[in-house]
């Protein structure tokens, strides 16, 4: 798996577009195959080849070797896929301002939003200010509506279980941005969608970081990687920060709803009252 990782970072490591967009195809290949392990093939149970692959979730994946391995291999930064997609897509950002580069954020964000699902853990890498502005730089108006819905949608991948990370989202007023870009008149109707799951993802309780102690049960096997001290600062973590989330740095949802009231008088409310309705996120609010 190394050797297949490094021609992938080869290639986003390039300046040639083209050779970007080869390792970004390298890199879906590898999640691709690491998903998709140990799947019959609809042929041979002779069904329609139309048919989707079955979902997996992540304990689904945890006794295959491909994916330990993938796993284990992430907890350093030499072959931390997160670390090397942040770093192209910063690179194409710089450098994409005429828009030339638009569909290759988009796949780059993606992919991030995928390997953030496999390897949890690489979320730590948004505690850093440099990565969390990245995103919000992206949702900036100049930017296509295409990358705005990729990286609203990476955004919450981003949050997700991580009080941390939203601390950090919040102190770089991440709020304004997001509710900035939703009352805009020139927003798109499917970017103000996308905003209006990120407000419901946001009001929703916040769960504390997995302590390392229970990722066993998470994901439904033995602990994959017993993580030394310095595995988090190698994934850009510090370790006083992390040691914090750890604890519990997490808000109510009353205390996030006045929050969000400084940028979105009258409207919190009425999203409450929605998700307590609708339940869209399996009914935890109630």
């Amino acid at each position: 798996m190394e050797s297949l990782l490094s021609l992938a970072f080869d290639n986003l490591s390039s300046f040639d577009g083209s050779k970007i967009k080869k390792g970004l195809r390298q890199v879906e290949g590898l999640l691709a195959q690491i998903c998709l392990a140990g799947q019959s093939s609809p042929r041979k149970q002779g069904e329609s080849q139309q048919q989707q692959p079955q979902r997996r979730m992540l304990a689904d994946l945890s006794p295959d070797p491909a994916f330990r391995e993938f796993f284990k291999l992430q907890e350093g930064f030499e072959w931390n896929v997160a670390q090397r997609l942040l770093t192209t897509l910063d690179w194409l950002v710089v450098r994409g301002g005429d828009g030339s580069y638009d569909m290759l954020i988009v796949n780059a964000l993606d992919l991030i939003q995928g390997v953030l699902l496999l390897h949890p853990p690489s979320r730590v890498l948004f505690q850093r200010s440099v990565h969390m502005n990245l995103l919000l730089d992206l949702l900036e108006p100049i930017n296509c509506p295409a990358i705005q819905c990729a990286t609203i949608i990476t955004l919450v991948v981003a949050l997700l279980d991580m009080p941390q990370n939203i601390r950090v989202f919040e102190a770089l007023d991440g709020l304004l941005t997001i509710t900035s870009l939703f009352k805009s008149r020139e927003t798109g109707r499917e970017v103000k969608f996308r905003l209006t799951e990120f407000l419901y993802f946001y009001l929703t309780p916040e769960t504390p970081n997995i302590p390392k102690s229970d990722r066993a049960s998470a994901l439904g096997g033995p602990e994959l990687l017993p993580r030394s001290p310095g595995k988090s600062k190698m994934l850009g973590g510090g370790g006083r920060e992390r040691s914090k989330s750890e604890s519990g740095n997490t808000l109510s949802v009353e205390a996030k709803k006045q929050h969000l009231d400084r940028y979105l008088p009258g409207v919190v409310d009425e999203l409450l009252k929605d998700l307590d309705t609708y339940k869209p996120f399996g009914g935890i609010l109630s």
